[in-house]
């Protein structure tokens, strides 16, 4: 091979030779390809498997941890859920519709490969903003693609977030989030099991779209990006909703042993990575393959990310119970190949051998690397940019609602079908999504956050900021915390700079992780986020699940007037260090400096003990939890209900009143209450403040510091600019 072709798969000389080393003689083109895809960073997370295992995984509830195609937990009665979390972001920016789309397609394929049948999605989506074209473009594009295939599949979109950065306009950020339920006897694995045993290919026809799909993914992005069009898969939501029922009926046979479906490196992933987790190995002819264009050359079929196909082991002489489910849905059930005991991947094409290569050398021996890492970059100065300006408390809340981080993304999920299967309690718009498991009688909370401008100032303290928050929605919608998934979102990790920040983010998260018992059941790494040399932020994104005994949730708007509003956890304290990251720093100073907010965690511990102790007693009518704009945003959010109901507040003196209403501090949630005294004596139980502020009143919110009054403003003046302002932007010429 010349120097050009292995650069031109991505492989660097020193892997080249322990490619050789491994074989013991020069790879065929196909072969390289193979070991290219697999090498991947996409496929083997290379840079970031030794940093990963700092990471908890175990709890009385795992069920199946990282490793697998999706985690499983235990949520009782005999039920399991499985979830996880993928990205498609490089998709997403050179084909917006397909690349989020069949990001969709492939999380959902992820869950019912398990066994399960998906019942809800959520994403975590990051634009750049909105004042350009093409970013507007890439938004709707994304949005359309998302909706078109959970919709035509039929599972309910129901939540995520949405934020407006100007690094990621040249790499928009698509996260996908998928969970299942099934029983918990009833689990299926990867692996190619039982020794003579047919391989199975089942679902679409395999065409040239996708191919290195997973490779471009693990690069980043220049000017000929835009070309790589081909490396986009093409999805098909009906097709896939007819894989999903003839997979879970073919598993009600018994026939099947093992199963897989065909993501990153298509082919190759799922024989190579099932015949690895079972220790055997997998022979398949080629000639066999359904595909739909002519001509196709071995090398194609092999790294094809068609979309909508699955590979199965069946036990030898069932067969045909498998074919007949298959042909029952209309799709194509062909045998391939067979389990064999060599530990082998064996490609035949028409009976002759075009790669043959051990299966360990592919799953398990690809290149471990300890990068190099200095201290995390940042490009924000620790000091603020001057004297802070007074603010205008009217001004600056109506400005910070219609931003577009906080701004209703009503736009957004209106296209998202987020009832179908009438599983959804709370839907888009919730600090935490709730899915009803009817199986069991039970609730399963969602909550997927992320923040990258805490992460650019310090991605370890940043990252155990989201950790707390995510289980801060759980326990305000009354949910227990069990267990998360997670997307990592970096730049090139080659640069000691952004490894470090890679490193830090993943200890922030093991340290938070344990310390809220929500252990890692499996994620996803996508590094190399970077145009022409500038890295995106650090984005972590974290999706962690929580139990609920009941179907009944906690609303986020006030309920009923006359009400009192307590602050649980108190008012938090802010100096200007701590001012920096926040949306207020973003959207009214146009600025980013100092650190994040200051993170107690067992006082943050104990706020989640003591909401969910008020929400189980029935004692909170409303309760929303403070984060981006901080006191007076979640206030005005407080008061968007259909009730018309907004409150009249008392807040102390302070230094900086701008300080007090839009700091970010963690640790607060604000509720609405008609037995304050019985939540006060809870929040003193737990040793965490709460502070009666004030009372709801009809149509208004007005916010008093002594005998001055801050704001004083009809709710229809804050909600009709957070209403309308992302499709105003939308459609701007």
């Amino acid at each position: 091979m010349t120097p050009q072709v292995i650069q031109a798969h991505q492989l660097t000389a020193a892997e080249y030779e322990k490619i050789v080393a491994l074989l013991g003689r020069e790879p065929t083109y196909t072969e390289l390809g193979i070991f290219s895809v697999m090498w991947s960073e996409h496929c083997s997370y290379k840079s970031s498997r030794i940093h990963l295992k700092k990471l908890p995984t175990r709890s009385k509830l795992v069920l199946q941890g990282p490793g697998e195609n999706a985690g499983i937990i235990d949520i009782g009665g005999g039920y399991a859920i499985a979830f996880k979390i993928e990205s498609h972001n490089h998709p997403s920016f050179i084909e917006p519709f397909q690349g989020a789309a069949t990001g969709v397609g492939g999380i959902l394929r992820d869950i019912f490969t398990m066994g399960a049948r998906p019942i809800a999605v959520m994403d975590a989506l990051r634009f750049g903003p909105l004042d350009i074209s093409r970013n507007r473009r890439i938004l709707q594009g994304v949005v359309s693609g998302i909706a078109h295939y959970g919709n035509c599949f039929g599972v309910p979109t129901v939540g995520g977030e949405c934020v407006f950065e100007e690094c990621y306009n040249g790499n928009p950020l698509v996260n996908v989030f998928a969970l299942g339920v099934f029983k918990k006897d009833e689990v299926f694995y990867g692996k190619a099991k039982g020794v003579g045993n047919p391989v199975i290919y089942v679902g679409a026809k395999t065409g040239r779209d996708g191919i290195h799909g997973a490779s471009m993914a693990s690069a980043e992005f220049t000017e000929e990006s835009k070309q790589k069009r081909p490396n986009v898969q093409v999805g098909d939501p009906f097709l896939e909703k007819l894989l999903l029922e003839a997979c879970l009926e073919a598993m009600q046979t018994g026939a099947i042993v093992g199963i897989q479906d065909m993501g990153a490196a298509g082919l190759t992933c799922s024989t190579c990575e099932m015949g690895s987790r079972a220790e055997t190995g997998v022979e398949i002819d080629l000639q066999y393959v359904p595909q739909r264009e002519t001509g196709m050359t071995p090398y194609e079929i092999m790294l094809s990310e068609s979309q909508e196909r699955m590979l199965l082991v069946a036990e030898k002489g069932r067969e045909e119970e498998v074919f007949r489910v298959f042909r029952k849905w209309g799709l194509d059930a062909v045998t391939v190949g067979r389990v064999t005991p060599d530990g082998i991947l064996r490609v035949k094409d028409h009976g002759q051998v075009v790669a043959e290569i051990s299966n360990r050398a592919l799953a398990d021996e690809a290149p471990i690397y300890d990068r190099p890492h200095t201290k995390p970059y940042r490009s924000a100065p620790l000091q603020p940019p001057g004297e802070l300006p007074a603010g205008d408390v009217r001004a600056d809340l109506i400005a910070l609602l219609e931003s577009g981080d906080i701004c209703s993304k009503r736009w957004i999920w209106e296209q998202y079908d987020y009832t179908v299967r009438t599983n959804t309690i709370e839907g888009p718009g919730a600090d935490a999504a709730i899915v009803r498991i009817k199986e069991t009688g039970t609730s399963i909370a969602i909550s997927l956050d992320g923040n990258a401008r805490y992460c650019a100032l310090d991605p370890r303290e940043g990252t155990k900021l989201i950790v707390a928050e995510c289980c801060r929605n759980l326990s305000t919608a009354g949910a227990f915390p069990v267990a998360a998934t997670n997307n990592l979102n970096f730049g090139n990790p080659e640069r000691p700079e952004i490894m470090a920040q890679i490193v830090a983010s993943i200890e922030g998260m093991a340290e938070a992780c344990e310390y809220f018992e929500t252990p890692i059941t499996g994620g996803n790494v996508s590094l190399y986020n970077e145009t022409l040399g500038e890295a995106i932020y650090p984005t972590p994104v974290m999706g962690i699940v929580g139990l609920m005994k009941t179907a009944k949730s906690t609303p986020i708007h006030f309920q009923e007037p006359d009400r009192a509003v307590i602050l649980l956890g108190g008012f938090g304290k802010c100096d200007n260090l701590r001012f920096g990251g926040t949306q207020y720093a973003k959207v009214i100073l146009n600025a980013l400096w100092g650190l994040p907010p200051a993170l107690d965690m067992d006082y943050e511990k104990r706020v989640h003990q003591a909401i969910r102790e008020i929400v189980a007693g029935g004692l909170a009518e409303s309760a929303h939890d403070l984060s981006d704009g901080g006191l007076a945003v979640a206030l005005a959010e407080a008061g968007f209900g259909s009730a018309g109901l907004g409150a009249h507040i008392q807040v102390p003196t302070a230094k900086r009143q701008e300080f007090q209403l839009f700091h970010e501090g963690p640790s607060r949630i604000v509720l609405s209450t008609s037995q304050p005294e019985n939540v006060l004596s809870i929040a003193r139980k737990f040793g965490v403040e709460a502070v009666e502020i004030g009372v709801t009143m009809k149509e208004r919110l007005r916010i008093d510091c002594g005998s001055e009054t801050l704001l004083d403003c009809d709710l229809t003046e804050l909600m009709r600019p957070w209403e309308t302002s992302l499709e105003r932007t939308l459609h701007q010429t």
